[in-house]
């Protein structure tokens, strides 16, 4: 089975804007591998770091709430 990481990554930065807290952060509990991914796309701050969330990026912020409606909204 072929995964589409592309997808994985929409998934998760739309989760994302489920443990949103001061503003623009939000609980790093997702795979290193599509936190990284996430990373090199723009869409957070770099992901490696001794706290427990990351920050998103004004990009990352809008594409989150917008993956989050489109995704899981009626």
């Amino acid at each position: 089975m072929e995964i589409d990481e592309d997808k994985i990554d929409e998934a998760v930065i739309a989760l994302l804007y489920l443990t949103l807290h001061d503003a623009n952060r939000a609980w790093k509990s997702f795979d290193w591998d599509t936190l990284n991914r996430l990373y090199e796309k723009g869409l957070i701050n770099d992901p490696v770091n001794k706290t427990k969330s990351v920050v998103l990026t004004d990009a990352g912020l809008q594409k989150s709430e917008e993956l989050f409606n489109t995704l899981f909204t009626k």
